[in-house]
C-alpha cells in the first residue's frame, strides 16, 4: 500500500474545516482505491457525518450547490474545483433496480461503507488513516474484485453492478472472486431492467480495458443478455486454415491487438459478428462471403440499441463495412481510397482495424505487417503534401473553367478530370499547374 497518500489541497481544506467544527470527513470510494493503487485519481468524493444543513453552515464561506439533497449530497466549489460531499447514509429497500426507496442519514461511517458495491470501493481516508472494514486494501493487493457483503443482494439492488464488476476486471486486470462471479451469472437476467444508456457506458469501458480479451471471453454470456448477437460468435468454428480460433475467440484476441480507441475497439468487437449468418462450407473449407456487409448491418442495430450518437455509429459501421478490403500499398490505390472514404483519418483507422484483425488470425498472415507499415508511410506523405481528395479541395473552381471558355456540363467534367489527375499524382494541386495541365489536355 502507498504509505504517502496525499490529499489534494481542496479536499484537505474541506476535511480540516469540518474536523475543526467537530465533524468527521473522509475521502471515499474510487479515489481512495486509486490512491492505494498508486494511480492518479479521477473524481474526489467526500463523506461526512454532518447533515447537509450542517455542511452548508460550516462551509458557508464557499459557494455551495444543493445537487442532491434527497441523498444528502451538496457540491462545494474550492479553488474553482467542484467537490461533492455526501452525508453518511443507510439505503432503504431498492424497488426500481437502481434507486433506494428511502435514505436515512447516519453518524456511523461503517454504515455508509457497507452499502457500497465492492470492497475495493468501500474505503475511506482522512489524510492519516485508511478505514478498511471489508478487506478492500487486501483485495487491491491481491487483485481481487469482491462484493461488499452478500453479492446477490448487491446485484439485486442495482443489476448494473454485474457489468461494473466485469468492467473493473477488464480495466484493472483483477480477478473476480468466486461467490461474486456465481451471483453475476445467476442474476444476469436482471440486466433486462437496466437502461441501454447505462449498459453502453460499462460495455465501452470494458472494451477499452487492458484485460478486455479475457473479460469478453469469460463473460460473453452476461453481455449476451442485452447484446444477444454476441452469442452467435461463441464457439463458432471457422473451418478455415487462415483462422486458428472460433469467431468469438478471434474477435477477443483481436481486441488485444487493437489500439485503445473507442471507435477502433467497437469496430473490432463487431467486425465479424456477421460471420455466422454468412457461413458456407465448400469442400470442407469455411467461407464467409458478404460477411462484412452483414456485420455492418448487425453492428448498426446494436449500436443504435445501445444509444450511441449518430456520428459514432456511422463512423464505426463504415470501418466495419470496409474492414475486409484487400488494401494495396500503392500511392494511387490509397489516394483513391481516401477519396472514396472521404478522409485520411478513416483510412488510418481502417489500417489499425486490419492490424488488429490480423493479430487474431493465423501466423501465416504476419507478412501483412510490412504492407501496413508502407500504407502508413503513404498516408503520412498524403498529409504532408496536403493532397486534394474532393472537388472542394481543388485549387480551381467553376469560375476558372469559365475563364477557359468551358460551359455547362464541360465545367463539371473538367473538374472531375483534374481531381482524378491529382489523385493519380499526374499534377500538383496548385492553380497554375492545374490550369496548365488542363490546357495541354484540351489541345
Amino acid at each position: 500500500m502507498n504509505k504517502s497518500l496525499k490529499i489534494p489541497i481542496e479536499a484537505n481544506e474541506i476535511i480540516k474545516t469540518l474536523n475543526e467544527a467537530g465533524f468527521e470527513c473522509f475521502l471515499v470510494g474510487g479515489c481512495v482505491r486509486d490512491f492505494v493503487l498508486g494511480e492518479p485519481y479521477k473524481d474526489l468524493d467526500l463523506a461526512t457525518n454532518a447533515t447537509p444543513n450542517e455542511v452548508e453552515k460550516v462551509l458557508s464561506e464557499y459557494k455551495i450547490f444543493e445537487t442532491g439533497l434527497k441523498h444528502g449530497t451538496v457540491t462545494v466549489i474550492v479553488n474553482s474545483k467542484p467537490i461533492e460531499i455526501t452525508t453518511y447514509r443507510i439505503d432503504g429497500k431498492y424497488e426500481d433496480f437502481r434507486h433506494p426507496k428511502s435514505v436515512t442519514f447516519t453518524r456511523n461511517l461503517v454504515d455508509d461503507l457497507k452499502r457500497r458495491d465492492f470492497t475495493i470501493n468501500a474505503l475511506a481516508y482522512d489524510g492519516k488513516n485508511i478505514i478498511d472494514e471489508f478487506g478492500g486494501v487486501g483485495d487491491i493487493k491481491n487483485k481481487i474484485i469482491r462484493s461488499v457483503g452478500n453479492a446477490s443482494e448487491r446485484f439485486k439492488e442495482d443489476p448494473l453492478r454485474i457489468l461494473r464488476t466485469i468492467r473493473f476486471s477488464s480495466v484493472l486486470g483483477f480477478t473476480i472472486e468466486e461467490n461474486t462471479k456465481k451471483a453475476m451469472f445467476e442474476l444476469k437476467h436482471l440486466l433486462k431492467h437496466v437502461s441501454f444508456e447505462r449498459i453502453r457506458v460499462e460495455f465501452e469501458k470494458t472494451l477499452l480495458g487492458k484485460n478486455a480479451k479475457s473479460a469478453m471471453l469469460e463473460y460473453v454470456d452476461i453481455f449476451g443478455v442485452v447484446i444477444p448477437e454476441l452469442l452467435t460468435m461463441k464457439g463458432f468454428d471457422q473451418h478455415n486454415p487462415h483462422h486458428r480460433y472460433d469467431v468469438l475467440t478471434h474477435t477477443c484476441v483481436a481486441l488485444d491487438g487493437a489500439t485503445c480507441d473507442k471507435n477502433i475497439r467497437l469496430a473490432v468487437m463487431f467486425h465479424d459478428i456477421g460471420k455466422p449468418a454468412s457461413f458456407s462450407l465448400i469442400n470442407g473449407v469455411g467461407h464467409f462471403y458478404g460477411h462484412a456487409q452483414k456485420s455492418y448491418e448487425i453492428s448498426g442495430k446494436i449500436l443504435r440499441r445501445l444509444k450511441y450518437d449518430n456520428k459514432t455509429i456511422e463512423y464505426v459501421i463504415k470501418l466495419i463495412k470496409h474492414h475486409d478490403l484487400d488494401l494495396q500499398a500503392t500511392e494511387k490505390y490509397i489516394n483513391r481510397l481516401v477519396y472514396k472514404l472521404e478522409s485520411v483519418k478513416i483510412v488510418k483507422d481502417l489500417v489499425l482495424l486490419q492490424r488488429a484483425d490480423n493479430f487474431g488470425q493465423a501466423p501465416i498472415h504476419n507478412e501483412r505487417l510490412e504492407k501496413f507499415d508502407k500504407i502508413d508511410e503513404i498516408l503520412k506523405s498524403i498529409e504532408e503534401k496536403q493532397l486534394s481528395f474532393s472537388l472542394k479541395d481543388l485549387k480551381v473552381n467553376g469560375k476558372d473553367m469559365l475563364s477557359l471558355g468551358l460551359k455547362g456540363k464541360e465545367i463539371g467534367d473538367a473538374l472531375i478530370f483534374l481531381l482524378n489527375a491529382v489523385l493519380d499524382e499526374k499534377v500538383e494541386n496548385k492553380k497554375e499547374n492545374l490550369l496548365k495541365f488542363l490546357k495541354q489536355f484540351n489541345k
